[in-house]
């Protein structure tokens, strides 16, 4: 209990900024997490090309690897599907952490990319350079996908939020 007071007093020393930066990583730790432990799952319990519809007709649970980038692009480059990904997860600790970006949408978009960017190297790198997927949906013809992936696109479409909506707006601001 005397550990969960100091760590409520720290946080409320900490800067307004500092406790959201905290609450970034901290949520970058907890999906990569997460991303780790449902491919554990699939790999342990769910033989490779097979799989179990989850919901009928809407998705199903289907354990497949990849070795390139989304829709199997760039595969076998195992190289560069590293040395990429890991250049932008510096650079995006770079925004995060000098406060580049101050709209919260671009914010929570870079944070759930290198969310989804450190669980998709996590395996290129400890799985000889595949990632594992696993959620295939059945109502379109779509890649199989894993939650990294989601989390990359969901940080995507509000980092496309941040620049169509507020970029400009700080641009003109610093102008002035």
């Amino acid at each position: 209990m005397q550990s969960i007071r100091s760590f409520v007093r720290v946080a409320q020393l900490l800067s307004r900024d500092r406790k959201l930066l905290i609450l970034q990583f901290l949520t970058v730790i907890i999906l990569v997490a997460l991303d780790q432990i449902t491919k554990l799952w699939i790999v342990t319990n769910i033989p490779l090309y097979s799989g179990f519809s989850a919901i009928e007709k809407v998705f199903s649970i289907y354990h497949t690897v990849n070795t390139g980038a989304g829709w199997s692009l760039l595969s076998g480059q195992t190289a560069l599907l590293i040395a990429v990904p890991a250049v932008a997860v510096i650079a995006m600790v770079y925004v995060l952490t000098t406060e580049k970006i101050k709209p919260k949408t671009g914010v929570w978009g870079i944070t759930l990319i290198l969310a989804g960017a450190v669980g998709n190297l996590i395996d290129r790198i400890f799985r000889g350079g595949e990632v594992v997927d696993m959620i295939k949906l059945e109502f379109i013809d779509f890649p199989v996908f894993n939650v990294a992936d989601i989390c990359v696109t969901v940080g995507a479409v509000l980092f496309f939020i941040y620049v169509i909506f507020f970029y400009e707006d700080r641009k003109e601001k610093k102008d002035e």
